[in-house]
């Protein structure tokens, strides 16, 4: 993967996830922090599972396996506009170990 300014080579990034479809832990949307398989085709957050959409999906869709749930997930913007530009306006609940990184991508 790809060195960051919040990934500094490693695994986890702080990454935008929102469940098209439903929440997560009560919420439509969250930022926090994410794992990637060594492939980049798998995103661990907290406890899912969610794989990339093959085929003609958009660039950022992913679907939980397990309950068919289809996600977005994309890197966090300075400028504040997460949410899937096709999507209505959804409140983003942003992870408490993730706060102060998120704060630093948003001053920069």
């Amino acid at each position: 993967m790809k060195a960051t300014q919040l990934t500094q080579g490693g695994k986890s990034r702080l990454m935008y996830v929102e469940n098209k479809t439903g929440e997560i832990d009560g919420h439509r949307a969250r930022i926090g922090w994410v794992t990637f398989s060594k492939t980049g085709c798998s995103v661990y957050y907290r406890g899912l599972t969610l794989r990339k959409v093959r085929g003609g999906g958009v660039r950022g869709n992913f679907k939980n396996d397990a309950t068919e749930e289809e996600f977005w997930i994309s890197g966090v913007k300075q400028r504040g506009s997460n949410a899937h530009w096709a999507e209505r306006a959804v409140g983003i609940h942003v992870d408490e170990d993730a706060v102060e990184a998120y704060r630093s991508v948003r001053q920069a």
